[in-house]
């Protein structure tokens, strides 16, 4: 298996056939004005060492010199092959709200990337924990089954956005309800459901699903991401608006997350913009008694753009060496 590492680079690689295409555009333009300077069989006999397929050959080194360089940048790593993993601790399903109020900027650079950000930095910090992840807004869906390969919880991460859930709204108890569901067999008491989101629940009973997770041995926690004062939401270029053209403002709902985490036997953490409160939580989960998996995932990742850039180098030396015109004695008669 391939993953890139910074795979957006790869969209420089659309630029190798503008370098051919433009080295063609050049050598016509160059050609035309030979023609209008003068017989061009004549002119060609006073470049007798211009070797034009020289020069279409450092063309194709540029290239493909470039193209190693990108994919380079895009830091290719290859994966080794699955392995069976024992691992003891808890099970945690993260619910992340995808809904379009996420997008608001009273956290840098908004509530959702945010979000994203401190989760990642969780994953870092996990050793044998095995980790979930369920997105939601007018409903919900597993991103990520619970997992310890904590390699593609980053990746399966880094996809996630407000078009993930198609269908607008904040279904917080629908999300509690999924993750229940989502716990593995193996599980029976260090299993805990962290919901992060900023609490304007409009869908359905959150405080009855963090109920029944709390009757099935499973706490629920909660984070609230925004302000009290609210923000507006950016939307398609400008601000979100409703049906009579009033400017929407999304603010946190406390009251409802506390009612939850109550409800759920966990606790309520407002996130802030440098302890986002994910630490906290996890420290608590950490006090629960760890249960033995089985798991099957991929063995860490090799680095492989340092042969990218090395194949880079050679073809850039290959091509400044060659030069453009014919050698002036040849090696045979």
């Amino acid at each position: 298996m391939i993953y890139f590492g910074n795979i957006k680079f790869l969209w420089l690689l659309l630029l190798v056939p503008v370098i051919v295409a433009g080295y063609a555009i050049m050598r016509y333009r160059r050609r035309k004005a030979l023609k209008a300077f003068g017989d061009e069989a004549l002119v060609n006999e006073l470049m007798p060492r211009y070797s034009a397929v020289k020069g279409w050959l450092r063309c194709l080194l540029t290239a493909l010199a470039f193209a190693c360089f990108v994919v380079g940048l895009a830091r290719p790593m290859v994966g080794a092959a699955l392995k069976e993993h024992q691992s003891s601790g808890a099970e945690i399903m993260i619910c992340l709200d995808v809904s379009n109020s996420m997008l608001a900027q009273d956290y840098s650079p908004s509530r959702l990337e945010r979000a994203k950000l401190a989760i990642n930095r969780l994953t870092d910090r996990l050793v044998e924990d095995r980790i979930g992840l369920i997105v939601f807004a007018g409903t919900s869906f597993v991103q990520l089954p619970i997992t310890t390969d904590y390699i593609s919880a980053k990746m399966f991460l880094s996809t996630v956005d407000t078009r993930s859930v198609p269908v607008q709204g904040t279904a917080i108890g629908d999300a509690i309800t999924t993750a229940i569901r989502s716990f593995s067999a193996q599980s029976e008491k260090s299993r805990a459901i962290i919901v992060i989101t900023d609490g304007e629940n409009h869908e359905d009973d959150a405080v009855a699903a963090a109920q029944t997770a709390f009757e099935q041995g499973i706490k629920v926690y909660t984070i609230g991401v925004g302000s009290a004062q609210g923000q507006p939401i950016p939307y398609a270029g400008g601000l979100l608006k409703d049906s009579e053209g009033n400017i929407v403002v999304t603010r946190l709902d406390e009251e409802t997350l506390k009612s939850v985490a109550a409800a759920g036997g966990g606790a309520y953490v407002h996130a802030g913009n440098e302890e986002f409160g994910l630490n906290p939580i996890i420290e608590d989960i950490e006090k629960m008694e760890d249960e033995t998996f089985s798991s099957v995932v991929f063995e860490e990742f090799d680095e492989q753009f340092m042969y990218f850039f090395a194949a880079a180098l050679i073809f850039f030396a290959l091509e400044m060496l060659l030069g453009e015109r014919s050698p002036k004695k040849k090696l045979f008669v």
